[in-house]
């Protein structure tokens, strides 16, 4: 029987441009988001260069105008200078992303009193989206304390992280969290020893107590967000791999295999994968726009299958439950049973002044 399901969004996808369009581009990325049933993809912004000025911001923009699929919207990066420019900012961007764990280069940022600043000057009604990680976490929550600011946490990776969020929520401090599928289906030990750096990812993956730490706390988590990150064989197989996992067109599979196998129902995906993630970001509606999906039959993933430009997959082999059958966005087919439709730059930057994403269509 085909379900039809609202279209997935993303919080947290990389897709590479500027500076490594090799890896990714807005062209191959929304091709990879639509096969896995995404029609918003929101991009972080660790690019070269990094999304931390109006120039490098608007040349992300720029590059998504003419070549994305699907919906989006761009990130901005917090860096050590910039905290008092995310006033002009912040009504164009998807959020503000701080690095405060585990990061290269000017975006990772070590010195509490730079956070103090971006908590002071990001405007208090989108969330302040922070990589942080066991103590670090710890640290971000009493900022979200101290200056009133909602925090969301993203890719919770460890069991003491998801307990610590728990209690911090229950305590009613502004918090939300997402959880990549990797940390759900993966841990140290799914690392070959003969690829060992193919299995390299930050938050790293972790053992089986979190793992399942993260499944019996799923109450806890609000958004599953894939934290496409996608590298290429050479790079992950080179004695300095890049962390990072492609992730746009497994996600949807091993929720619906998890729904097969009883972990999880239908509406737990869409509230974690549309419902939470658009109330977070405060997103528009997308209306007409839908999924046709077939939960039942079964196939095998293999990476040389996928749109992501990268061509490979940690979920590589796996057997997963659900066809996605088709994709209709704002009305029109843009993915038809195996196949892309839409063309470069029919997406639309929702975060765009006045925009308004068919108010006159029937929305979902």
């Amino acid at each position: 029987m085909i379900e039809r399901l609202p279209g997935l969004i993303d919080p947290h996808v990389h897709l590479r441009e500027p500076g490594a369009t090799h890896k990714e581009d807005w062209d191959s990325g929304t091709k990879a988001g639509l096969a896995g049933g995404f029609t918003i993809l929101l991009a972080m912004p660790n690019t070269d260069p990094p999304i931390t000025s109006k120039k490098s911001f608007d040349m992300a923009l720029a590059a998504a105008e003419n070549k994305s699929r699907l919906d989006y919207a761009q990130f901005f990066g917090a860096s050590r200078d910039n905290s008092r420019s995310l006033g002009k900012i912040a009504t164009r961007a998807a959020g503000l992303k701080m690095y405060l764990d585990q990061t290269y280069g000017p975006l990772c940022l070590d010195d509490m009193t730079v956070w103090r600043e971006h908590f002071l000057h990001w405007p208090g009604y989108l969330p302040i989206t922070v990589h942080a990680e066991r103590r670090t976490l710890a640290a971000v929550l009493l900022m979200s304390i101290l200056y009133d600011k909602h925090v969301h946490i993203c890719h919770v990776a460890r069991r003491e992280e998801i307990l610590l969020i728990k209690i911090a929520k229950e305590k009613g401090v502004k918090v939300t969290c997402e959880v990549s599928p990797h940390h759900l289906f993966l841990t140290e030990k799914d690392i070959s020893p003969e690829s060992p750096g193919r299995g390299e990812v930050r938050p790293r993956l972790g053992n089986s107590k979190d793992r399942d730490a993260l499944w019996e706390n799923l109450e806890v988590v609000d958004c599953f967000a894939t934290d496409h990150a996608p590298h290429t064989l050479e790079e992950k197989d080179s004695k300095d791999p890049p962390p990072g996992f492609p992730g746009l067109e497994t996600a949807l599979f091993l929720f619906l295999t998890a729904v097969a196998q009883g972990k999880l129902t239908l509406d737990d995906v869409v509230l974690r994968m549309y419902t939470n993630p658009k109330k977070i970001y405060k997103l528009p509606n997308q209306y007409n726009t839908w999924l046709e999906v077939d939960p039942q039959p079964t196939w095998e993933i293999q990476g040389a299958n996928t749109f992501t430009r990268c061509g490979w997959t940690p979920f590589e082999g796996w057997k997963v439950h659900g066809r996605l059958k088709k994709v209709t966005l704002r009305g029109k087919v843009a993915y038809d049973d195996g196949k892309v439709i839409a063309k470069p730059g029919s997406g639309v930057n929702i975060r765009k002044k006045g925009i308004i994403l068919d108010k006159n269509l029937k929305n979902w």
